[in-house]
């Protein structure tokens, strides 16, 4: 059974020239191998989309197709015959907006080449009280790191690197593909060199010629007082090693901050709740606080309110990269007792008849 190219590209038989273009671009854009690798059935719904855009997108076929629902000219679609096209460079290093640049307005000038090891990412937790004074954490972490035996290079000690053969140094590799807007050319990083543009004339039998090689190591981590929860520190240099030499990526500490049953964070303030008797709020008192910076005694007025709060200046968190100190704020509620004693409720009783 013929296919039936609308449905295809989720569009009506009418739709428009820019309509099929649009549905062709955000298909092509989701379905992209990059984005789905090892993924059978997104890369034969990736040629069908193509197929279909090939036919719909070209006026004198989509005529064809529509009055015979073929274009008669025995095409299979893009995965096969002379005219067909060859997605399997669509993984090594390009992307979408290189392809659809090569498509619609010609090429951005290759691939960009391989120059530092990748990124790596971390989660740490900390509490209130590191918040407040910083923090120095030791985790275990692997990445990949210069290889010792080497030196980085990739090549046995006396033996050096010699340019790369497959593309000439160059550290990209071209291809010529054939699509329905006709011969293309494309750069992609080069396979055998990985973008360096050498290879090892003796590859390291420790490393196999990359440079680097993955282990496990304890990495001491410095977290800054005053962060908040969420925020990420970045360790220039700390990520994994370059291939052959490269410099290292970073890696990104996430920071979450555990919640305390006590404190409540409000930036760089602390809230907390206590509890004072109805005689206590009636007379005054002093109480002690415990605060993230210790106890502190508290002086509570004559005539204190319900939900009534009190400020214990500095005695909150501090401002990231700064000296300044938040506060620390104290909700005072009061508890009504349930049951009085004779005596308590005859003492109330005679305050009640001086009220009036």
């Amino acid at each position: 059974m013929a296919k039936n190219y609308y449905d295809v590209l989720g569009i009506q038989k009418n739709a428009s020239v820019d309509d099929i273009k649009q549905a062709y671009r955000k298909m092509s854009k989701e379905l992209h191998p990059d984005k789905h690798k090892g993924d059978k059935a997104a890369e034969q719904k990736f040629k069908e989309v193509n197929e279909a855009y090939e036919i719909l997108g070209n006026a004198k076929k989509k005529q064809q197709y529509d009055q015979f629902g073929t274009t008669g000219n025995g095409q299979g679609g893009f995965g096969g015959g002379a005219g067909g096209f060859d997605f399997s460079g669509f993984t090594e290093g390009g992307n979408f907006s290189d392809i659809f640049e090569s498509f619609f307005g010609g090429a951005r000038g290759g691939a960009q080449r391989e120059e530092r090891g990748a990124d790596r990412e971390m989660e740490i937790a900390i509490d209130l009280h590191e918040v407040l004074k910083g923090a120095a954490k030791t985790v275990r972490i692997e990445r990949n790191r210069s290889c010792e035996t080497c030196g980085g290079s990739g090549a046995e000690k006396g033996s050096a690197l010699t340019r790369c053969t497959e593309c000439g140094g160059t550290g990209q590799v071209e291809r010529q593909t054939q699509s329905f807007f006709g011969m293309i050319r494309q750069r992609f990083v080069c396979p055998q060199c990985k973008g360096s543009g050498k290879v090892p004339e003796k590859p390291c039998k420790e490393c196999k010629g990359e440079g680097r090689r993955p282990i496990q190591e304890d990495l001491r981590i410095d977290i800054p007082a005053g962060i908040e929860d969420g925020q990420s520190l970045r360790l220039r240099g700390e990520g994994d090693a370059g291939r052959q030499g490269k410099s290292a990526g970073d890696l990104y500490v996430h920071v979450r901050v555990k919640e305390d049953p006590r404190f409540v964070r409000d930036g760089t303030d602390v809230r907390t709740i206590t509890t004072i008797s109805a005689l206590d709020a009636i007379l005054g008192t002093e109480i002690d606080v415990e605060t993230l910076q210790g106890s502190v005694t508290l002086r509570i007025p004559e005539g204190t309110q319900p939900a009534q709060v009190f400020r214990l200046k500095g005695k909150g968190l501090p401002l990231l990269n700064s000296s300044r100190m938040g506060d620390h704020y104290v909700t005072v509620e009061i508890e009504i007792p349930k049951k009085l004693s004779r005596a308590e409720r005859k003492l109330l009783e005679e305050w009640k008849k001086l009220e009036k």
